[in-house]
């Protein structure tokens, strides 16, 4: 598996949730567009690894509780919540069908730290350590959705707030967030071209 050239300590029970994940996946692919038709021969690369990237920065400490916001088919959420088992993970989406899938992939994973919600962004009431997501929105828009979510008190060395899987020129919307940011170049860890211009984007939001 191309995981373990990446994340040497999954466990063989790990292991065998990922290969669940990429199966039911491809299986619910062909009854709703979770992903591009395109993509299903790289899902391993393009939605489970690339989630899986956010790792590379980040160790979630146990109970830190992280909401990811438009998951669409599960992602980054599920492939993390597979990594973090003792990471509380809330998985949000506006389209009902997808979080039906979502709910469906929890369930058949066998994941206990994870829930899915159909609700906005702006109507989620909960409070988090981290938001993350993959480039579902411009920055600046995503910062108003969000700003008001995170707990106030870190406890990692990053500090609490965004993390953004994004791709391309980034610095702009950067900038109009107000907020400084730092970038991490996923081609720093792996070298498929698919990483070259991809990023996770680290916007702090608490002092």
């Amino acid at each position: 598996m191309i995981l373990t050239e990446y994340f040497s300590q999954l466990t063989s029970h790990q292991i065998e949730q990922f290969q669940k994940l990429h199966d039911r996946v491809l299986f619910w692919n062909e009854k709703i567009n979770l992903i591009s038709r395109k993509d299903t021969e790289h899902l391993w690369v393009k939605h489970i690894l690339h989630s899986l990237m956010i790792a590379k920065v980040i160790s979630f400490l146990p109970d830190t509780r992280v909401l990811d916001v438009g998951t669409g088919g599960g992602f980054p959420g599920l492939p993390l919540a597979i990594l973090f088992p003792e990471t509380h993970f809330t998985l949000t989406d506006s389209i009902n069908k997808k979080i039906g899938v979502v709910q469906d992939l929890i369930q058949y994973i066998g994941l206990n730290n994870v829930k899915a919600q159909v609700i906005r962004a702006e109507q989620v009431q909960e409070k988090f350590d981290f938001v993350i997501s993959r480039a579902v929105t411009q920055l600046p828009e995503f910062y108003t959705w969000i700003k008001n979510k995170i707990l106030p008190q870190s406890k990692h060395q990053l500090k609490n707030g965004i993390l953004y899987l994004k791709g391309g020129k980034i610095q702009q919307e950067i900038e109009k967030t107000g907020h400084f940011a730092t970038l991490y170049i996923l081609s720093y860890y792996s070298q498929d071209p698919f990483f070259d211009t991809k990023y996770v984007v680290h916007i702090p939001l608490t002092k």
